[in-house]
This record gives C-alpha cells, sequence and structure tokens, in this order.
C-alpha cells in the first residue's frame, strides 16, 4: 500500500459545514468567511483578512510598500517559489541571504551582510514549522527602517519565546493548502497590526474597489461600489472558510499528533546511515511540525537524492522537495547571474532535503514502513 506524502483530515463537521454554505446560496465570500476572519482576530489579536492563497497574501502585502526597481527584498533561498516571484512581480530584485546550515531557518547573520540602502523589506520564511529568530531580525530591521514581512505559511500555531507567530507581527502570511497544518483546500490568511495596511490590503484582493460582495449584496447593503485603485481577485469562498472553521479548531489536536509523530521520527532514524534530519533552532520556541525533512548523505552512496526519492516513491512511499534552491532556478540565474558558491549552506541543503510523510492520519507503523524502506534504499545503494 502506497503511503502518501500528505493526506488532509478532513472530518465529518467540515463536511457538513461546506454542505450548509452550498444550501444557503452564500457559496462565494459571504458571512463564514467574517467568522473565520473573527475566528483569527480573537486568536492573534491582529486584523485578519482571507484570501484564495498565502501566495496572494504575501503579493498584497508587497504592494503595500509600493516597491520600484530600484529597491531590494531580502529573503532566503530556501522557500517556495512565491516567496521569491512576488518581489519579481512587484518590481523590486530579490536578495538572498544565507541559511542556517543545520535549520534551514534565514541566517540573521547574512541578512546583516546583505542590507543597502536599498533595502526596502526582509521576508524571513518560517521554515517547516519552527520560528526564525525574530527578535534579532526586528533588531536589524528596526534599526536600518525596513519594514518585516513574515511568511508564516508553514507556521500556523507555531511559537516564538512563548508569543505565537503572527500575534505581534506587522504582516505575516498563513498558507491553508491542502499539506499544511490545516486547510481549507486552498487559501490563506494575512494578519496585520496596521489598519493602515489593512485597508489598503482588503480593497486590493477584491478588485480595488471600496466594498466587497459580502457588503453589497447582504441584507441591508447597497450594490453600489467605487473603485480606488486596480486590484486582484485574491478574495476567499465560503465554502473554503467552512472548512477553515472546523479546522482552526483542531489546530493543537493536529500539531499535537504531528509533534508525536516527528518525536517518532527521530526515534527510529536513530543511528541510520545515510539520514540526517533537519534540527530544530535551539532557542525557545514551538514546533507546529509542518514537514520532517531530512538531509541524504550522498557522498556514501553511489545514487544522488533525486534519484533515491525516485526509487523511494516506486517503493511506496511519497515524499517531498522543501525546497530546491530559487537562485538557481533558471529564470533567477539567468536575469541576475547567480552561480554555486553564493549561498553555501542553502545549496549544500538543496542537493541533499527531502521530506518524509508527516500527518495526522499518519500511523507509527506506516512510520516504521518508511524507515524501512529508507534503511534498504541505503543498503543497496551504499558505496
Amino acid at each position: 500500500m502506497f503511503i502518501p506524502f500528505c493526506k488532509p483530515t478532513i472530518e465529518r463537521d467540515e463536511i457538513e459545514e461546506v454542505v450548509e454554505s452550498l444550501e444557503s446560496g452564500w457559496i462565494t465570500t459571504g458571512p463564514k468567511v467574517v467568522q473565520l476572519e473573527n475566528k483569527f482576530k480573537e486568536m492573534f489579536g491582529q486584523e485578519a483578512l482571507a484570501v484564495n492563497s498565502a501566495t496572494a497574501g504575501l503579493h498584497l502585502a508587497l504592494k503595500c510598500l509600493n516597491l520600484s526597481p530600484s529597491d531590494e527584498v531580502i529573503t532566503t533561498s530556501i522557500t517556495w517559489p512565491s516567496t521569491v516571484n512576488n518581489i519579481e512581480i512587484c518590481g523590486a530584485r530579490p536578495i538572498f541571504a544565507d541559511v542556517e546550515k543545520d535549520t534551514l531557518q534565514i541566517s540573521s547573520d547574512d541578512i546583516a551582510k546583505k542590507i543597502t540602502e536599498h533595502t526596502k523589506a526582509v521576508i524571513p520564511v518560517h521554515f517547516a514549522g519552527a520560528p526564525v529568530d525574530l527578535d534579532e531580525i526586528r533588531r536589524l530591521c528596526k534599526s536600518n527602517n525596513i519594514e518585516i514581512i513574515e511568511d508564516a505559511a508553514h507556521a500556523i500555531g507555531t511559537r516564538y519565546k512563548n508569543r505565537l507567530i503572527g500575534s505581534d507581527s506587522k504582516v505575516a502570511v498563513f498558507s491553508f493548502h491542502p499539506i499544511k497544518n490545516i486547510t481549507t483546500g486552498e487559501g490563506g490568511m494575512i494578519l496585520t497590526s496596521s489598519s493602515k495596511w489593512a485597508e489598503r490590503m482588503r480593497r486590493l484582493r477584491f478588485h480595488g474597489i471600496s466594498r466587497d460582495a459580502w457588503k453589497r449584496y447582504s441584507k441591508g447593503g447597497t450594490p453600489q461600489y467605487e473603485v480606488v485603485e486596480p486590484g486582484f481577485k485574491y478574495n476567499m469562498l465560503d465554502i473554503q472558510a467552512a472548512i477553515g472553521l472546523h479546522q482552526l479548531a483542531k489546530l493543537d489536536r493536529f500539531n499535537n499528533k504531528r509533534k508525536e509523530l516527528a518525536r517518532n521520527y527521530f526515534r527510529l532514524l536513530d543511528g541510520l546511515e545515510a539520514i540526517m534530519p533537519l534540527m530544530p533552532p535551539e532557542y525557545d520556541h514551538y514546533h507546529a511540525w509542518h514537514l520532517f525533512v531530512v538531509r541524504l548523505d550522498i557522498d556514501m552512496l553511489s545514487v544522488d537524492r533525486d534519484t533515491f526519492i525516485m526509487e523511494l516513491q516506486e517503493e511506496g512511499v511519497g515524499v517531498g522537495l522543501h525546497f530546491p534552491a530559487i537562485h538557481l532556478q533558471s529564470y533567477y540565474r539567468k536575469k541576475y547571474g547567480f552561480k554555486e558558491g553564493a549561498l553555501p549552506n542553502a545549496e549544500w541543503n538543496s542537493k541533499r532535503l527531502f521530506s518524509l510523510p508527516l500527518y495526522p492520519l499518519l500511523t507509527f507503523e506506516q512510520q516504521e514502513v518508511v524507515v524501512d524502506k529508507l534503511s534498504k534504499l541505503i543498503k543497496r545503494h551504499k558505496r
């Protein structure tokens, strides 16, 4: 039986809530989106804006910076393309800081080296469910008058020094893609402490008009609207929010199960040659365990990482790749001339990393199968 890389936990109450939305007539943005935003506002104490993806959320946040071609935004190369693509789309130049070798969190020391008079923002990525070292990054940005936009796509429920990620952020963006810790099918949430930014992002997420569909078509509303500036179609649907309402209520249960599974992986992998798990940061934090990332010691084997994971999938184990270094992807390599050697830690990991199955429905018995398959492949290809 194939063990998938991820399987979302969708239970009866999510299904019934979606059916209720379908029967109510509110399929697109409506009362359930408002309810979900209010739940996030209560939980985090921030303005909350639901969007149709974290990619959309990052785009809206970057639009608030009014970037120009001379501006620079610092981020990590070990991230999903949307983090960097949005910088490019908004007209600025992406600048890459290296990561810490064994956590893959962006290096504050390297951020400090990359700051120039053109730097407008830093986008740290809370990688795999662990937080970046926010205090040091905030100190750097405050002293240089630079904004921080937190890519928290992996970090719903993550805590940094006993503070929920997003609870004290200028802007933080979560993802609800099906592989994330909670899901709405597709979707995301922006949290912000800035009422000014919240107002503009609300406008931009729905065509740049002054009234969204819920306000225009609900009882007592008026269909009149005004285009304030050109915007986008980034609104979340009520049928998505219906799932999210129950997923958010189960967040602690889901994350606690992920933590148990992560501990079990560490136990099962202890002493297994050629497999080097990513390590949690040493500073105080609560890890949400979105991903369980390992690195393959390719110097010990006769095959590279890509061949190894292809064979692992043929053996019935789904894997993820989080992430190939963005600065060496063809678009960014050709446009900016990035070459190997620019980011040693990111590049070393990029050639070796992959992610093992990790989700609440995964069983301890399935984890044993995963590690047994890893062991057999390592023995097959050991030099």
